[in-house]
């Protein structure tokens, strides 16, 4: 920083300083009603919600004795339950994984299979059109991952078989245990894989190659080729290991600004979608109105003495 930058930025936090007491002040202290709120979550069938750090929801995939398959409510409940979190202030990082002993085994075939074989219409266009909106609505419950502006950490052990593949490619980063395996599960059955997996994964390992092999033959991935590949960051040795680790690195991402974490996520997935000119513009536009944010002044004066970002108390997003 040229001492210029610091004589203007030490003016900037001497102007902020009060308000911002106040405002960090305010935060601090919290009624009975606001803490009952915070601890709050909703219920779901097939989802358990559980606040486990500050700012950290935990979304526990909960059919353990069905190895966690995707069922009718699971496809409408990921909906419900992530266009929620996007508006929840008190939730500013997301963890996902897997009750029982495996991380899920995908759709369940048992209950969905009639669902998704049988189309209703008087004829083979309405058919068609009827077969098309399902799965454009079995699409969302993935999709809904990436457009909720919390970042959003998987954690697999065991298997993660077709549909569960979609899922974990649509979160921003994914860890793994040791026994933890991979499959693109979908041509065994007799069809393509159509809620995601074909559209992000190959964005995600950057070896088109390997996509196609495991896409054309659902061949298992180990979990240290998928560490390799990129497709999982970190790989541990069991579950309970993975999920301190887990629940450490989303508490770190949770205690920084909202709005730079949040407006980062927005901007790494548009930016993904876009060539790099578009990304730049999107970003100006972006940063013209964030900039402006109390959170840059505070973060600031906690580099200038010293502080983490755990040491700030930022306003609500």
């Amino acid at each position: 920083m040229t001492v210029a930058a610091g004589v203007v930025l030490k003016g900037l936090l001497r102007r902020h300083l009060s308000v911002q007491t106040a405002s960090c002040r305010s935060f601090r202290i919290m009624s009975p009603q606001q803490q009952e709120k915070r601890s709050s979550v909703d219920s779901y069938e097939t989802l358990k919600l559980e606040r486990v750090r500050e700012k950290v929801l935990h979304v526990e995939l909960n059919r353990p004795e069905k190895r966690n398959a995707m069922n009718a409510a699971f496809w409408r409940e990921m909906v419900e339950c992530f266009n929620k979190v996007a508006q929840d202030s008190e939730c500013h990082t997301v963890v996902i994984s897997g009750a029982g002993k495996t991380f899920t085994s995908g759709i369940d075939l048992m209950e969905m299979g009639s669902e998704i074989l049988m189309a209703q219409g008087d004829d083979m266009a309405r058919k068609a059109w009827n077969l098309r909106r399902k799965i454009r609505g079995y699409q969302e419950t993935f999709t809904v991952l990436e457009k909720c502006p919390k970042p959003v950490v998987v954690a697999v052990h065991g298997a993660c078989v077709g549909a569960g593949v979609d899922l974990i490619s649509a979160c921003d980063i994914r860890y793994c245990t040791q026994d933890a395996w991979f499959q693109v599960k979908e041509v065994d059955i007799g069809l393509a894989a159509d809620v995601g997996t074909l559209q992000r994964l190959p964005r995600i390992i950057g070896n088109q190659s390997l996509v196609n092999e495991l896409a054309f033959t659902a061949r298992k991935l180990m979990a240290p080729e998928a560490e390799n590949s990129g497709l999982v960051s970190r790989v541990f040795q069991d579950k309970e290991a993975m999920m301190q680790s887990v629940f450490d690195l989303a508490s770190e991402i949770a205690s920084k600004s909202p709005v730079a974490v949040q407006g980062t996520k927005v901007n790494l997935v548009y930016s993904r979608d876009h060539p790099v000119s578009e990304g730049l513009k999107y970003m100006a536009t972006w940063n013209m109105s964030m900039l402006q944010t109390e959170d840059l002044v505070k973060s600031a004066q906690a580099a200038l003495e010293k502080k983490t970002p755990k040491q700030v108390t930022y306003s609500k997003l």
